[in-house]
């Protein structure tokens, strides 16, 4: 079959060996980016102190948002390019102190321009975590752990989100904002301590090939390399597709569709929020233990997540009452929760198409992805909103569009990458046999 892809080899030559030290090592880059989600979304759960704090109105405070991401997207392809130069350590350890230092501006800006300038800061940060943790776990580990390792991460960041959902609201009105953020900005300073002292970019005998090009030759040749891969394009229009709709929730717009539009009490529409995330890291674990037996299941199970995902929120828009019933919004909440793990899957499409010396650069490419849906449809929906007098069936049918571009693309690319995989494979295996002994 055309659409269908090589089974993932149990090793390659040259692969890392993994095992404890493995995990200890890796671990310290799961934690550094734990703590930057929890910086990432505090903002979520002081969104109405902060338009106190700063006395601004509801347009000014989705900017903090949106500027965040705006960075974060923006910061990706020369994150990639950087970790491909200058190795995982020195970039997550840039970006800590980045982040901590966004986190710890955030809790003493006295003005709104301070605070957005903050906010960039520390999404300027964040933007070196993700890609630095993947590369990491691909320096440490057998290729066959990709998958997992990956969705592991990417739980470990919404076990974030729950930390600010359920810890950080509790200290802001117990302690206050200054406290409170500048509080929370000591996780940085831990987590600084044990990347300084215990991180390696990879196992001893297992170092990469030098980089012989620098400067603005050496980024054309990574970028152009990368790009004309199809698994790099198939993974960015795979995160594109399945990310923004769940991010966007999440974000911003889930709060006041569920209140406004669906007649929901606050506690209640936190609660199916909090659903989002609990679903999303059940999620990620089962993915993740997919893909990495069943490698061919990546595109089915990315657009199964698509599809699933427009039939629901076409149910939850058109049903013909005014509002939706209980049971529809859980599902459509349940159903979001997957949207994280399935943009995960776009790495496992760029992983085997590059070279280790490409991954940082080629994971940079597919983060964009999402994220640049994300902005889009942010935006959108806020245009559409302000056009249709809060029509929100009308805002949200924005998804959409985004939905069918990025399966279009997708069905476009997926035969081009899996010939190219099997090209690989049997290139990787005839090298394995002829390598002395």
């Amino acid at each position: 079959m055309s659409g269908s892809s090589p089974a993932l080899p149990v090793s390659l030559p040259g692969d890392p060996p993994g095992g404890r030290r493995a995990y200890a090592v890796w671990g310290i880059g799961v934690a550094v980016y734990f703590v930057a989600v929890i910086f990432r979304t505090s903002l979520g759960v002081a969104g109405l102190d902060a338009a106190d704090r700063f006395d601004v109105n509801a347009s000014a405070l989705s900017t903090f948002s949106i500027l965040q991401l705006l960075v974060y997207a923006g910061m990706q392809i020369p994150v990639g390019l950087m970790v491909d130069r200058l190795g995982t350590k020195k970039v997550l350890t840039l970006g800590v102190v980045l982040f901590t230092v966004g986190q710890l501006g955030f809790a003493l800006s006295p003005s709104y321009g301070m605070a957005l300038a903050s906010r960039a800061l520390l999404g300027c940060g964040d933007a070196m975590t993700f890609i630095s943790v993947l590369r990491l776990g691909a320096r440490w580990f057998p290729v066959r752990h990709g998958p997992l390792t990956a969705q592991i991460a990417a739980l470990f960041g919404m076990a974030g989100n729950l930390v600010s959902t359920m810890l950080i609201a509790r200290l802001l009105h117990g302690l206050g904002w200054t406290a409170t953020f500048a509080g929370s900005a000591l996780a940085g300073v831990v987590v600084l301590v044990l990347l300084v002292l215990f991180l390696k970019d990879h196992p001893e005998g297992y170092e990469p090939a030098p980089a012989r090009h620098t400067g603005a030759a050496f980024v054309r040749r990574q970028i152009a390399a990368s790009w004309r891969e199809p698994g790099t394009r198939l993974g960015m229009w795979v995160h594109f597709t399945t990310q923004f709709p769940a991010m966007v929730f999440l974000l911003l717009w889930g709060l006041p569709f569920l209140v406004e539009a669906q007649g929901l009490s606050r506690r209640t529409a936190g609660e199916l929020l909090t659903l989002v995330v609990g679903v999303n890291m059940a999620v990620g674990l089962v993915y993740g233990q997919i893909i990495a037996r069943h490698h061919a299941a990546r595109a089915p199970l990315a657009l199964g997540t698509v599809g699933t995902t427009a039939a629901v929120w076409a149910a939850t828009l058109a049903y013909p009452g005014e509002q939706a019933p209980m049971w529809l919004l859980v599902t459509l909440c349940s159903v979001l929760g997957a949207c994280g793990p399935a943009s995960m899957i776009g790495f496992d499409f760029a992983r085997p198409a590059n070279p280790p010396e490409r991954q940082g650069t080629a994971s940079g490419i597919v983060n964009v992805g999402g994220f640049t849906a994300s902005m889009t449809t942010l935006l959108a929906v806020g245009v559409l909103l302000d056009m249709t007098g809060d029509n929100y069936r009308i805002a949200f049918a924005s998804v959409f569009v985004l939905e069918a571009l990025g399966v279009v693309q997708i069905l476009r690319l997926r035969a081009r990458t899996a010939r190219r995989e099997r090209e690989r494979l049997v290139a990787s295996r005839v090298e394995a046999v002829h390598v002395p002994v």
